[in-house]
């Protein structure tokens, strides 16, 4: 495969930030994360997913959890100071992001949302987060990341 460039890993580039790319075959149609982490050989722990929800402000909130997990809508509106946050519908995700299902990364969005990233990657020297384009993972540390991504850190999964 040719070296893929996207919005995140061009601001990778930009900023000077080690990452490593990894890309897996997408024909299959399997792109949840479980299914991801197996075919770019990862323990699921390792690999996180981004998901986005709106809380009931109406503000956008970005999630990043680990793949086996589900976000605990609670916590999540908890950790955003809100009554309640919902999942953005899969059709709107890329008219808030830039990025499609299976595809969202938590670097380079349209615009910078409040983000939130679990904390079960503090336990981890590496993390794998998609890097904007289905088939197309990046490997980065966590705290490049949280500081990337002005990400707080906290449990938000289930």
């Amino acid at each position: 495969m040719a070296k893929v460039k996207t919005n995140a890993i061009r601001i990778l580039d930009a900023k000077r930030i080690a990452y490593e790319v990894l890309t897996y075959d997408n024909q299959d149609g399997k792109i949840d994360g479980v299914s991801v982490a197996a075919k770019i050989g990862r323990e699921a722990r390792e690999v996180y997913k981004t998901l986005v929800a709106q809380g009931a402000s109406k503000t956008i909130y970005v999630y990043v959890i680990p793949v086996e997990s589900e976000l605990d809508l609670k916590k999540a509106a908890k950790a955003a100071g809100e009554k309640k946050v919902e999942m953005i519908p899969v059709k709107d995700i890329q008219k808030w992001t830039g990025y499609i299902r299976g595809g969202c990364s938590p670097v380079g969005m349209k615009k910078e949302y409040k983000t939130f990233l679990d904390d079960s990657c503090l336990a981890l020297s590496k993390m794998v987060v998609s890097a904007g384009k289905i088939g197309v993972q990046m490997v980065i540390e966590p705290k490049v990341l949280i500081i990337l991504t002005k990400a707080e850190t906290i449990e938000v999964r289930k």
